[in-house]
Parts: structure tokens; C-alpha cells; sequence
């Protein structure tokens, strides 16, 4: 069952930024990820609105997504993410419907 992370992010330092989504992308492959967004402009449909960088993250299941974020590579990309925003990541796994 598919599993996703959902990051909101406020990137305060751009060039430093850039170091972590250069070394992102394989770190994702590892661990068979994806993008499904990767910034781009967010619209509010309810509740406050959000400026920053949305990115949305695809995994096949929960097990490669909490994989991924404790893989020795992604842990040394982090410390440039850490330096440069503030972020809140979310993991979440497909579920059944409401009835």
C-alpha cells in the first residue's frame, strides 16, 4: 500500500538549499521514491494560506519511506535542509475510505 511524505518548508538560505535537493533525488530512488511535487505555487481552499515549498513525496509502502528518511545519505543531506529552512515533514499511509 502506497505511503507518502508531505513536506512544508520555509526556505531562508537558497544556495545552501541547493545542496540538499542536489543530493535528494538518489536518496529517493534508493529506497524506490518519488516525486509526485516538488515546490511550485500552493492555493489555500480552506484555512490559512502557505507561501513556502510543498513538496509530496511517493513511497511503495510505509517501511521505504521511514527507510529513506534514516538512510545514512538522506541523514548527511538533511544537516543542509536543517541549515537553510524549517520544515515540517509528514508521513502518511494510503488507507481505506470513510464510509
Amino acid at each position: 500500500m502506497p505511503a507518502y511524505v508531505v513536506a512544508m518548508i520555509d526556505v531562508h538560505d537558497l544556495e545552501t538549499y541547493r545542496k540538499y535537493t542536489d543530493r535528494t533525488p538518489a536518496t529517493l530512488k534508493k529506497h524506490g521514491g518519488r516525486f509526485l511535487t516538488r515546490g511550485g505555487a500552493v492555493t489555500a481552499l480552506e484555512g490559512e494560506g502557505f507561501d513556502g515549498r510543498m513538496v509530496i513525496l511517493e513511497f511503495p509502502d510505509r517501511a521505504s519511506a521511514e527507510a529513506w528518511y534514516a538512510d545514512p545519505e538522506y541523514v548527511e543531506a538533511r544537516r543542509f535542509r536543517h541549515a537553510a529552512s524549517n520544515a515540517h515533514l509528514f508521513a502518511l499511509q494510503e488507507g481505506a475510505p470513510n464510509a
